[in-house]
């Protein structure tokens, strides 16, 4: 037999077995990734029904910063459409649509990723505190050999994508939920009053207000307040049945004129007889 007709007939056997094998496949095939997030479903399901969000935290867009991505329909909900192109062939072109949308629930997709055509999901479930999210895949790969030895492939490929996704839509979610520092040098008085840099607030005394703070409704002003800026320090008031003029000795004793001696009697005169 010549050897040009034993690489064919070699090639055809070849075939014929990874044939074989692909009907042994399954005739569909299921991609699943999780990731939990400390925030409530009903926070975490609008960046999902929100289509106009996925570029926020997309895989493919982290992959190619010059993704061009375009919407169609509704903003959120059922109808919302995203589609994006990649100049990268390992990004290439996909789209998704919401058929179904239940609130802070789930999300069914239809998608197709580089002429793999399937339907997706989201799922939002109580995970403690927070939430847990579910991004599926489902491809039909029907009789077709190529498309049942394609989809033994999307497990890595596609799995990998969705787990750097939800990666991102959980950092972004717990970094726009982290309350912000207060800036430096800004502080609070024990009262509760805020403090600028450069303003004395740890030297006032008890009960006193910082310059500018405004008493609450009802409430009298306490005795030594500071007045706010341009105005005159207010007098202390002496306690109920206090003698007014105790309230400063100290301050009578340095005004008060020295005493004037008393004058010198006068001597008689005596008459002449």
């Amino acid at each position: 037999m010549r050897p040009m007709m034993r690489l064919v007939l070699g090639l055809a056997v070849l075939v014929g077995i990874m044939a074989g094998v692909a009907f042994g496949l399954p005739a569909h095939v299921t991609v699943t990734r999780s990731k939990s997030i400390s925030a409530p479903e009903s926070i975490v399901f609008p960046y999902l029904n929100n289509l106009h969000e996925f570029s926020e935290w997309s895989p493919w867009q982290l992959r190619d910063p010059q993704l061009k991505v375009t919407y169609g329909g509704p903003q959120q909900g059922k109808g919302a459409q995203v589609q994006w192109t990649s100049e990268k062939p390992s990004v290439g072109t996909g789209r998704m649509e919401i058929l179904e949308s239940k609130p802070n629930r789930s999300i069914d997709l239809a998608v197709d990723y580089n002429g793999l055509e399937g339907s997706g999901s989201y799922a939002v479930v109580p995970d403690g505190s927070g939430s847990k999210v579910t991004w599926n895949f489902v491809y039909e790969s029907s009789s077709s050999p190529l498309k049942r030895w394609k989809a033994l492939m999307l497990d890595g490929f596609v799995g990998a994508e969705y787990s750097a996704g939800l990666e991102r839509l959980k950092e972004k979610i717990e970094a726009e939920r982290r309350p912000t520092a207060p800036a430096p040098g800004f502080g609070l008085t024990p009262e509760g009053f805020p403090v600028q840099p450069g303003q004395p607030g740890a030297a006032l005394p008890p009960g006193a207000l910082p310059p500018g703070a405004a008493l609450p409704p009802g409430q009298a002003a306490p005795t030594g307040t500071v007045p706010p800026e341009g105005g005159a320090p207010e007098a202390a008031t002496p306690a109920d049945g206090a003698d007014p003029n105790a309230a400063a000795p100290a301050a009578a004793e340095s005004v008060a004129p020295a005493p004037t001696p008393a004058p010198k009697p006068k001597k008689p005169r005596r008459r002449q007889q």
